[in-house]
């Protein structure tokens, strides 16, 4: 199915907009100042508090993270560890502020944003050691924090669905945090670029198999990490006993079969597991919620899909 007719022209400013991962002169660095620069003017929804911390972190350094306290009554709110896309190279706490934000309003609960660290300065597993730490520490401080550990989720888009969905096998593995849902929005669960939706990828997917090696190539150079269950979700043996998820793809999105893949490996493992299909909607259209309302339909639906799930678990 083709582009929805109001994305294409979004797509395409996209499209003009991303540097093209082919070029020897990209740098990560240039990459990300243009991301920071784009979000600073993106409108951005009112929450009751917001508050910087730096966390421990697990090799001695510091995570940076920002929470989030929506403007609703009562007290101990669910709490929602977020990890922002950007294929663990791109992303801060700057550029997915709004994305947070509106979140924590919609799920009615606590957010915290994780600033994990980025490739290729910190290669792989350095995202995953710091999004494993900040949920333990979110797990340990919920109850300072106005929130209910009983009630601890993760959530993640693109690179971040890739941590969500990696903290929960680990959460479950080692018998860590005890979650209570998890939110994958286009996740990356696999580096096979051999998939029926990378193959069906053209220009209009904005995301396109050659980013999506360049993002793994300065993630996990060396090939046979890449099959490691912690870089790839998709090829853990068993995945019973994870928590229950909700799992959003984008139609026309490289990472569509890999979503869809990993959302039916979690039902056979008896995992309780929705599926949202977003015809006509391109990877990272989170980011298009203000200006294109098909995708500001989808993530409504992803938040209520939460919100419900968490309001249950109350």
């Amino acid at each position: 199915m083709p582009l929805h007719p109001d994305a294409e022209p979004i797509a395409a400013l996209l499209r003009e907009a991303l540097p093209k991962p082919g070029a020897a002169t990209l740098e990560p660095e240039e990459v990300r100042a243009a991301l920071r620069a784009g979000a600073a003017d993106r409108p951005r929804q009112e929450v009751k508090r917001v508050e910087d911390l730096r966390i421990p972190g697990p090799a001695g350094n510091e995570i940076p993270v920002r929470i989030y306290w929506p403007d609703v009554p009562g007290a101990a709110l669910p709490v929602v560890v977020y990890f922002h896309g950007g294929g663990w190279v791109l992303g801060d706490l700057e550029t997915h502020d709004g994305a947070a934000r509106a979140l924590a309003n919609a799920a009615a609960a606590i957010v915290l944003s994780v600033d994990y660290r980025l490739a290729p300065e910190h290669r792989f597993p350095a995202a995953v050691e710091d999004a494993y730490a900040a949920t333990q520490w979110a797990a340990e401080h919920a109850a300072e924090l106005d929130g209910d550990p009983s009630r601890l989720a993760v959530a993640g888009d693109s690179a971040g669905g890739n941590l969500a969905a990696v903290v929960a096998q680990l959460a479950a593995r080692d018998s860590g945090p005890d979650l209570a849902f998890q939110l994958l929005i286009y996740p990356v669960t696999d580096h096979d670029f051999g998939t029926e939706s990378y193959l069906d990828s053209a220009d209009d997917c904005v995301l396109t198999a050659e980013h999506m090696v360049w993002f793994w190539d300065h993630y996990a150079p060396d090939v046979a990490d890449r099959d490691d269950p912690v870089a790839s979700p998709l090829r853990a043996p068993d995945l019973a006993g994870l928590p229950p998820a909700h799992v959003v793809v984008a139609e026309r999105d490289p990472l569509c079969s890999e979503g869809l893949r990993y959302a039916q490996r979690l039902r056979q493992a008896g995992v309780p597991t929705t599926v949202q299909h977003c015809p006509g909607l391109f990877h990272g259209f989170l980011g298009a919620v203000d200006a294109l309302e098909p995708a500001a339909a989808a993530v409504d639906a992803a938040h209520r899909a939460l919100a419900d799930a968490l309001a249950e678990r109350g």
